[in-house]
Formats: structure tokens, C-alpha cells, sequence
């Protein structure tokens, strides 16, 4: 079977990720889609509207053939470690083609400046090194750099965030000598970071989640598919809420209230001595947002300072994360097609598959599973102490892409 993959959120699924799911098909003609998803927290520091279980329901009703988690080690992290982790995976399930949405739409601009920036690295570096020096945050160094070595005639803009992670995806199958083929297709009408909806039917998953926390569900109904609709009703009528990080920021002020500065300094992403301005912060701050108004600055992106504060609030320290590559494969979900790619292929993959993490160890699972038990803790119980064990004993849901239903 021909294997087209995707790296993904679904924070939640909604019309633009049908687009997009749909033209992956198209355009690569696969027979079987793979989809490497964030697990409970995201790449830009912030906890999943709803579970990775609900979400791996959407993605199989959206017409996703199977549902991989990418660990907590490469999730909540910078664009190149989480492209890189996620490349991983998919090399490791045999993808034969990767397709990402992008604000360019031309996969020629992605492999260009990649090749570019192989050629001048010594250049690159030293011009990031020369723009953080001057203040600016990594990002805006970085975005700085790629528009210094492409000179007059710009190749990609590298300002915007899918760009960003496109280039990203695109440089780690060259770094790693991937057999994947790149191929991108461009975003419709909404941008990554709008917070109203930008049509009828298209909207950004930020503009979504912000709706959903002002308005009724229902409202929502145009922009999202009618099977995410009724798993984000599923989810709230089961649980009472979606989870947002205000609900999270009195365990992240009460963990940050009892830590001294250097045990904060053990944290991963803690560096430069940002501990003692996050910790003389937290004393004013009776919100996550009038906290992290104050903490951020130039040179601390409010992505970067999130990321930061998941770390805090999973405690995962620097030597936790002393990580290069995946050691495992989790499987969160698969249709039928999903089902019989896998049982043909596993014998091939070249990372162990993960169907029950009661069954497996290993030090990156555990920290996936740390991050689990802290999602849930908003819960109230025995929701909260069942969805823990939940997370712990789950099998891969099982979806009957003809009879339509979720196998028991």
C-alpha cells in the first residue's frame, strides 16, 4: 500500500484539516494516511482543547487510516526537535510521502532554501548568534538570518508559522536521509494565529478555541465538521470543560510558590536566570495571562515562555529531556485499512509499536505518561483517577471506516 503521512494537532479537527487531509490524498495518490499527533500538550506550550483519545476520534472520522502519538520529548519543543522527532516516526512506519499545509503552497521554495542553508551554514549561524546578541528572541533571529542569506531575492518567507515548520519537516528528512518525498499544499483562507473566523466555512484552530470559550458549541457548527462537533459535545458533557491553561495556573502557581531558584533552574528550557524573574512574577499574577504579560519580553516569545511553563508544571528537568530520537512507536488508532497496513508493515518498522504502555517501559514513555496524569488533573473525580488509568491501559480505538463505527 502506498503511505502518505502528516504531523498534526487537531486541537480540534476542524474544515482546514479536511481540506488538507483531503488534498494529501490527491496529491499523493496513497492509499493508507498516517498521522503523528501531539499528545496532551501541544508544540507551543499549551494543554489540548480535549484528550489525545477524543482527538484520535476526529482524525479517524475526518479519514485518518492511522493515529500515532508524538512523545511528550519532541511535542512540547522548538520547531526543528519536533519536526525531527516526528520525521522519525514516520520514516520508522514506512511513509513513503510527507504533505503539510504551508502559507507558500510551493514545495520548490521549501527545498531550495533548505539546500541554501546547507550551503551557507557558517553564514547562518553566525548571523542567528549576531541577531540574538542584539536582543531578539531565537525565532526572530532565526527569521532574520534566513532573510539575510537569501539576499534581494527571497525564497520563503520565513515570518510565517506553517512555512516555519514546513522548512522544518523538509530540512530533518534531509538531515536524516530520508526516502520521504516532501509535498505541501497551501493554507485556505484562515491564518494560523487568527482569532476571529476568516470565512464561512474556513477558520484558524486558534479563532476556534477562542470562540468555543465565549460562545456555545453550536456556533462553531460551520467551521468544524459535524463528527467534531459531536465529540467536542461528547467531551464536555462527560467532563464539564475543555481544557485551557487558566484552568491550569493554580497547580502552576502553587508548584512555582513552593521552589527555590535553583530547583527552578533544573528545569528544562530554564536558562539565563530566567528563574528569578518568573519567580518574582508569580507572586502578582492572579491569571496565566496577566503572568505571562509579565514575563514576556523581546527576547522571551510568549510561545517559548509557555513551553517553559509546561515544563514547570510536568516537572520535567534538563536531564529528562537529553534526547535525540524516538525509541517507540504509541498507537492511538487505525481504521480497518489503518489495521492491515499495520499488521503487514510491523515486522519492518524499525521502532518498537506501543499498543499498551501497561506492557512497555522506557524513560520517554514515562515522561508521556507524567504529562497524562497532570492533563487530567483539572478533572474533577473519579473522572480525573479514571482517565489516568484510562491513559494507561487503553488500546489503540479501532474505527470501521465502512460500517462507520467505532469497533468495542
Amino acid at each position: 500500500m502506498k503511505t502518505a503521512g502528516v504531523i498534526v494537532e487537531y486541537n480540534p479537527f476542524h474544515n482546514g484539516h479536511a481540506y488538507h487531509l483531503q488534498e494529501t490524498k490527491n496529491l499523493t495518490a496513497a492509499d493508507v494516511t498516517i498521522a503523528v499527533m501531539s499528545g496532551s500538550f501541544l508544540q507551543r506550550g499549551e494543554p489540548a482543547l480535549v484528550s489525545k483519545w477524543a482527538r484520535t476520534k476526529m482524525a479517524l472520522l475526518g479519514g485518518v487510516d492511522l493515529v500515532v502519538e508524538l512523545p511528550y520529548a519532541f511535542a512540547v519543543q522548538q520547531a526543528s526537535i519536533f519536526a525531527n522527532g516526528a520525521i522519525s516516526i514516520l520514516e520508522a512506519l514506512g511513509v513513503q510521502e510527507l504533505c503539510f499545509g504551508s502559507e507558500s503552497g510551493q514545495i520548490e521554495q521549501f527545498l531550495s532554501l533548505v539546500k541554501l542553508r546547507q550551503t551557507y551554514q557558517g553564514a547562518f549561524d553566525a548571523a542567528v548568534r549576531s541577531f540574538m546578541q542584539q536582543g531578539m528572541s531565537y525565532p526572530k533571529a532565526l527569521s532574520e538570518a534566513f532573510v539575510a542569506i537569501q539576499g534581494e531575492h527571497a525564497i520563503l518567507d520565513m515570518s510565517k508559522p506553517n512555512n516555519i515548520l514546513g522548512f522544518h519537516y523538509v530540512q530533518a528528512i534531509v538531515e536524516q536521509g530520508s526516502s520521504i518525498i516532501p509535498r505541501t499544499v497551501p493554507r485556505l483562507s484562515a491564518q494560523y494565529h487568527d482569532e476571529t473566523f476568516a470565512s464561512a466555512s474556513i477558520a484558524s484552530a486558534t479563532s476556534i478555541r477562542k470562540h468555543l470559550t465565549a460562545n456555545s458549541l453550536s456556533s462553531a457548527a460551520g467551521v468544524i465538521p459535524p463528527s467534531t462537533l459531536i465529540e467536542l459535545e461528547n467531551y464536555y458533557e462527560t467532563y464539564g470543560i475543555f481544557h485551557n491553561w487558566e484552568r491550569y495556573f493554580p497547580f502552576l502557581k502553587y508548584k512555582l510558590l513552593t521552589m527555590s531558584p535553583a530547583q527552578l533552574s533544573n528545569i528544562y528550557e530554564v536558562q539565563e536566570g530566567l528563574e528569578h524573574r518568573i519567580l518574582s512574577a508569580v507572586k502578582e499574577a492572579s491569571s496565566f495571562i496577566s503572568f505571562m504579560e509579565a514575563l514576556k519580553t523581546k527576547r522571551y516569545t510568549w510561545t517559548r515562555l509557555q513551553r517553559l511553563l509546561v515544563h514547570v508544571l510536568t516537572h520535567t528537568t534538563k536531564e529528562e529531556m537529553r534526547v535525540n530520537t524516538p525509541a517507540y512507536i504509541r498507537l492511538l488508532g487505525m481504521s480497518k485499512k489503518g489495521q492491515s497496513y499495520l499488521s503487514a508493515y510491523k515486522k519492518a518498522a524499525s521502532l518498537p509499536l506501543v499498543a499498551n504502555i501497561k506492557s512497555a517501559s522506557h524513560p520517554l514513555l514515562q515522561l508521556d505518561i507524567k504529562a497524562g496524569s497532570v492533563y487530567y488533573s483539572v478533572l474533577p473525580e473519579p473522572l480525573q483517577s479514571m482517565m489516568m488509568k484510562r491513559d494507561f491501559t487503553q488500546h489503540p480505538i479501532r474505527y470501521d471506516e465502512v460500517a462507520k463505527r467505532f469497533q468495542i
